[in-house]
């Protein structure tokens, strides 16, 4: 993706805002692209992505399980294929 030109962040901070209060728990996004695209390698679970996409303002995540014969048999995106 670098080599395309994309903005990547590997192992993002991903802090917890609550009432102006700002709680850093941990989270870290596997991948940040352009400051849009969440992309979580497994075995983080559904849930936890779409937990990251509210936390993060993000619209787009992409789960990927890599332990599958065919990678997109191992794909997940919220809201669509």
């Amino acid at each position: 993706m670098v080599q395309r030109g994309l903005k990547v962040e590997q192992q993002k901070p991903l802090p917890v805002v609550y009432r102006e209060v700002k709680l850093d728990c941990g989270y870290r996004l596997d991948l940040l692209v352009e400051e849009a695209v969440i992309v979580e390698v497994m075995p983080v679970h559904q849930a936890q992505l779409l937990s990251y996409l509210k936390l993060s303002g993000c619209k787009v995540g992409l789960l990927i399980n890599c332990n599958v014969r065919v990678l997109p048999e191992g794909w997940y995106s919220p809201g669509g294929e």
